[in-house]
């Protein structure tokens, strides 16, 4: 029976949970992998800990998000980063029936990042609403149609399972449906558990999947191996208590059960031939122990579902049987011996791949049909070169060829080519809107290719001895990134942004979520992802960050003689490494420091000066500022009537004002008073702090009058809590507090009087505080200092 693939998936969505989300830009970052980003390995009793407090809280964590009424939040997984970010992965239920698609995952931030945001990647971001959950169609009506589905696709002894009544959200809009599952076999002979999706109201076909997964490897042993058994009495059994207790069995040409664990009497596990009954355990267990060892190394998970215990192996399935399979309902790898029962399916990269179905299963649990189907081959062939390359084996080298060794095409041709996947004569090399019409292990064709742009680039190159030229849909030339970081990539998106109905777009999103988590949005690696989905089709292209280093102008200043002053210079670079300050024309008196950035010291002399800043790095690269500061004598009556506040209506961007990432935007979800720009803070609908900062120095006998204007709107319904607060400030003194109680429509003009700090440099400084539900937007446009 092969899997149908019928469905185009959803578009993977990522939204903050903020009711009109701000535009954030992320400062420049140098590419270096943030280790932060890195998932964290955890011991059985954090995990536990873990997962009851995302229990405790699925209700408050549903109403944060919208849910309906009706809607409840069940957790399947955490990941929990090295910097403390939790990756938390929920499916829903409807009003108590299982929603399929309606599976989501929360990321927040670790508790040290105030002003952290908390995101939500959503497999169908609609919100859930059927008319009645009442069937117009029987529970046995459908599970005659699933069976009828069965046959027509050459099952071989297809039973069903009772159906069960579900809501189908996978795409298109909510639809009440029965789930039946049809077991039996494929027409090769593969185990086969077929999902059928039928309307509950109308009886139509929703959707269709296999979840027994199947990948063709090939038989090339790995020489003598080492392999860990266990001695129980006077006899060895290949089971390996190291690695969450794998086992390996033999089904004796069975197809059912879990057979008989293997055993030897010396520890000696075959002779390299495949006739020897014994060798295709050795490959198998070799094979379970490196992919164990290669998602450990790697990535720090513990076993296929990151809880430390191992699936297990079954060997010697069926008679003549040229494939392998998960199965996730056993939790089990399965291996055929291939034409002749002489050519066991079980080689390194078969392991690989097999054990890697596992690992979706239990993270995304991309759907086995369409684009989704086809990128859950894809990670399996992914993640199993992977191992392949990690494994470091003379007998096997790393290479970007499937099925090389099998031999199965009868002219010493691989079964996949990542490099280019229509030269096997089926795959895809590009995404198109058809692509999901085919074969999953053929509409993985385009995310192998894009995985093998992404680590080695395009064009002609040989590695380990293998020739490959990889094209592009575009005729673009992509420059790889490496493998390491292209895995870590791949892996970030699968655990922590990709969801069950995951198409091609939605993967592109889910990487460049990873990228930018890892290393940056400013980073090599960053743009590597999307010009390698340029390159088979999906998106357009990134340009890859400039070498160099970039300072902000912090704008013409003011200071009094007699009076200290500390200005900080923020600069920014690309290579990595530390910066170095220096500065030419400033006020006598002042001084840069080097290693900081800051200026500082006393002003001697009454002048105006034309002041230099420069900031160079390790490589030698260097941008400066130039601006006038101003220093007056204190005291006296006169003043020059002027406007103080650097980028005053915030149109320069995010410049001369200092502030957490994304306050400073152009959204016009929140529009500006005048211009494009204004200042956002808040507005996230989850605990949340953001600042907006700039120092200046008030001239002495200056009459001086500090003046914004202010939006407020919220989400909050009370008329008596203040949940959500605006703070602003003079330095030590607090000028106002504003908040959720303040909403009201359009922008209002707030005016304070400053001339008790004229002679003195003065922080002004909004800070936006937001509790954990429902949001407060303050926004801020149009200030002024004003003296005279």
């Amino acid at each position: 029976m092969a899997a149908g693939a019928l469905v185009t998936s959803t578009a993977l969505l990522v939204l903050g949970t903020q009711a009109v989300p701000a535009t954030a830009k992320p400062a420049p970052h140098d590419g270096s992998l943030r280790t932060g980003a890195l998932q964290a390995k955890l011991t059985g009793a954090q995990r536990t800990a873990l997962f009851k407090s995302a229990e405790d809280s699925s209700a408050q964590t549903a109403r944060s998000l919208g849910l309906g009424s009706k809607e409840k939040l069940v957790v399947k997984d955490v990941v929990k980063d090295n910097d403390g970010t939790l990756h938390t992965r929920y499916e829903r239920t409807y009003d108590g029936l299982p929603v399929l698609g309606g599976d989501l995952v929360v990321h927040t931030p670790p508790a040290s990042e105030a002003s952290g945001t908390v995101s939500t990647t959503f497999n169908n971001k609609r919100s859930l609403k059927v008319s009645t959950t009442t069937a117009a169609i029987t529970k046995s009506a459908a599970e005659t149609k699933a069976l009828k589905t069965a046959r027509a696709l050459d099952a071989e002894k297809p039973a069903t399972d009772s159906a069960r009544k579900v809501i189908w959200a996978g795409d298109g809009s909510p639809k009440l449906a029965w789930e039946t599952v049809v077991s039996g076999f494929q027409d090769d002979g593969t185990p086969s558990k077929l999902h059928v999706i039928t309307d509950a109201t109308t009886g139509d076909e929703l959707n269709r999947f296999e979840s027994v997964m199947t990948g063709t490897g090939n038989t090339q042993y790995s020489g003598t191996v080492t392999l860990n058994t266990t001695l129980s009495g006077s006899t060895y059994q290949l089971y390996d208590t190291t690695r969450g207790g794998h086992k390996t069995y033999t089904l004796n040409g069975g197809t059912s059960g879990t057979g008989t664990l293997m055993t030897s009497s010396d520890d000696v596990w075959g002779n390299g031939s495949g006739s020897n009954t014994a060798t295709a355990a050795a490959d198998a267990a070799y094979g379970a122990q490196t992919t164990w060892d290669f998602y450990k190394d790697t990535f720090g998970r513990n076993g296929i579902k990151n809880n430390g215990v191992a699936a297990y192996s079954r060997v010697h399935y069926s008679s003549n049987y040229v494939n392998a399979f998960w199965d996730d309902s056993c939790f089990c790898m399965t291996y055929g011996d291939g034409s002749g029962n002489t050519h066991a399916l079980t080689s390194l990269d078969v392991a690989g791949h097999e054990m890697s179905h596992g690992v979706t299963a239990n993270t995304a649990k991309l759907n086995y049909s369409g684009e989704s189907g086809g990128l859950n081959e894809a990670t399996s062939d992914i993640f199993g070169t992977g191992v392949e390359f990690y494994a470091n084996n003379p007998s096997d080298p790393g290479d970007y060829l499937i099925g090389e060794k099998i031999n199965i095409n009868g002219n010493g041709t691989p079964l996949r080519y990542m490099d280019k996947p229509s030269k096997d004569g089926a795959s895809a090399d590009y995404w198109s809107s058809t692509v999901g019409s085919k074969d999953v292990h053929y509409s993985s064709g385009p995310a192998n290719h894009m995985f093998y742009l992404l680590a080695e680039g395009s064009g002609a190159k040989t590695i380990n001895g293998v020739s490959y030229d990889s094209p592009t849909s575009d005729g673009v030339a992509v420059t790889g990134i490496g493998q390491a970081a292209a895995l870590q990539i791949w892996y970030k998106a699968l655990t922590t942004y990709m969801t069950s109905s995951t198409n091609y777009a939605g993967a592109r999103t889910a990487a460049l979520n990873a990228a930018a988590a890892l290393y940056g949005t400013n980073s090599t690696q960053y743009a590597g992802v999307g010009n390698a989905f340029a390159g088979i089709n999906v998106g357009s292209h990134i340009t890859p960050p400039s070498s160099g280093v970039t300072i902000t102008n912090p704008g013409d200043q003011s200071a009094t003689v007699g009076k200290a002053v500390s200005l900080q210079i923020s600069a920014s670079t690309t290579n990595g490494g530390a910066l170095t300050y220096s500065a030419t024309g400033l006020p006598a008196g002042l001084s840069i420091d080097s290693s900081t950035g800051v200026i500082s010291g006393t002003p001697t002399t009454a002048t105006a000066y034309s002041t230099k800043v420069t900031a160079t790095d390790s490589k030698g690269s260097s941008d400066s500022a130039s601006f006038t500061w101003t220093v007056s004598t204190s005291g006296g009556g006169s003043c020059t009537s002027a406007q103080l506040l650097g980028n005053p209506g915030f149109e320069s961007g995010n410049t001369v004002w200092t502030t957490t990432s994304g306050v400073i935007d152009n959204n016009q979800n929140q529009p500006a008073r005048s211009g494009s720009w204004k200042a956002w803070l808040a507005g996230y609908g989850t605990t949340h702090t953001d600042t907006l900062s700039q120092s200046v120095t008030i001239p002495a006998g200056c009459k001086a009058t500090f003046s914004f204007y202010l939006h407020i709107d919220t989400a909050e319904s009370t008329t008596g809590s203040a949940y959500d607060k605006l703070t602003v400030t003079a330095g030590s003194t607090t000028l106002a507090t504003y908040s959720n109680l303040n909403a009201a429509a359009g922008y209002q003009l707030r005016s304070f009087d400053l001339s008790s700090f004229a002679g003195s440099t003065v922080t002004l400084k909004f800070t936006g505080v937001e509790d954990s539900i429902l949001y407060t937007s303050f926004v801020v446009d149009d200030t002024a200092l004003t003296v005279s």
